[in-house]
């Protein structure tokens, strides 16, 4: 097969690419530069995009001895990943730029750009499996080293894109292992630090990136009541759960801590309360992807934070567009925005994105 290695500048691309021309497979790499101002150096192991990663990218496929392209969708970035996280923030909600990321950049338009060259698939450094059944339809799975699997952002590019997708990380028994492979392969980013938080806030603030685009606006802090409790600076900022930098100025009457219970941004307003008032055991979601039939009636495990743990729940009702579970062990926090992915053991079964949630039994023993 013809494939289009997406280079990142970082270890798990760069080993990936590599097995997928130990497999015979005809690669080409190519760098995607997502920021319209990329820095010349990375700050540690915050952000993406820097130049240095361009380079880091370029040299990986030097030793590969693939060609190297760098293409420009910074605009096509703005204008759906960052446009998309503003908006929902402006919203009162809680995205997750990573889950958008896959969804309109590396398996929309950089596949969409790979097949109109002529290229058979895709390959990336992410870590989750590719199942193929005997008919051929391939299911995505979890990866095998469960403190890396990237199946819950990778579930909403669907069956299409997935038939033109490679994971050649999925079977790797630990990060380790990756780093051992690409310094066994003369890799020079083998040590290189692992990217986290998001990458087009370099500097980890989220609040400051949210104040710079959305501008400041005041606005009260309540309880459940309806009572003043504090003040801040723009309703955005806060999402359901959350406890630190809420700066409230009258403590709740049991001295206990109190947490986001929701936002309201048509009012500008946050209303916050006690963990028990953050307990659901019901969650309502839409935009739905699925991977075969939508299920119905069926008892599954459900994820919503791409670091949390799956939680057994039951598909109340469901359709091409919305699914509704019952979850057998309740969830603190659930946020509007939030990714809910849907699992059968290993296997993904589907995502969609988390429009409501409630609770209609007891709190107790419920999940953060």
């Amino acid at each position: 097969m013809r494939v289009l290695a997406a280079l990142s500048g970082g270890v798990d691309s760069a080993v990936a690419a590599a097995r997928a021309v130990d497999a015979g497979h005809e690669v080409v790499g190519v760098h995607m530069a997502l920021s319209r101002t990329r820095d010349q150096f990375r700050t540690g192991s915050r952000g993406c995009c820097s130049i240095e990663d361009a380079g880091d990218a370029r040299r990986a496929a030097d030793v590969l001895g693939i060609p190297y392209y760098v293409w420009d969708l910074s605009e096509r970035f703005e204008e759906t990943v960052v446009a998309d996280f503003l908006a929902e923030y402006a919203a009162g909600r809680t995205p997750n730029p990573c889950v958008r990321c896959n969804e309109h950049i590396k398996f929309a338009t950089l596949l969409d750009k790979a097949l109109a060259l002529g290229f058979d698939a895709v390959c990336t450094g992410h870590y989750a499996r590719v199942v193929e059944r005997p008919d051929g339809t391939r299911e995505l799975h979890r990866a095998r080293d469960a403190a890396k699997d990237q199946s819950y952002v990778l579930a909403v590019m669907g069956p299409e894109r997935l038939a033109r997708s490679l994971f050649p990380l999925g079977d790797v028994a630990s990060k380790e292992e990756t780093r051992r492979e690409a310094a066994a392969r003369g890799l020079s980013v083998s040590a290189k630090p692992d990217s986290y938080d998001i990458c087009f806030v370099a500097d980890g603030d989220t609040q400051g990136f949210l104040r710079d685009r959305l501008g400041s606006r005041p606005g009260e802090v309540v309880d459940a009541s309806g009572e003043v409790v504090g003040t801040h600076d723009g309703a955005y900022a806060y999402t359901v759960g959350q406890r630190r930098g809420l700066a409230l100025g009258r403590p709740a009457p049991d001295g206990r801590p109190r947490y986001v219970l929701r936002v309201e941004p048509v009012a500008n307003r946050v209303v916050v309360g006690s963990a028990d008032e953050l307990v659901v055991d019901r969650v309502h979601a839409d935009r739905a992807v699925w991977y075969d039939e939508a299920p119905a009636d069926a008892e599954v495990e459900v994820q919503v934070r791409a670091h949390g743990a799956p939680v057994p729940a039951v598909v109340e009702a469901a359709d091409a567009d919305r699914v509704r579970v019952r979850l057998t062990q309740p969830l603190r926090g659930v946020a509007p925005g939030q990714s809910l992915v849907v699992y059968a053991g290993t296997r993904v079964l589907g995502q969609a994105t988390v429009t409501a949630s409630e609770r209609a039994t007891s709190p107790a023993r419920a999940t953060a």
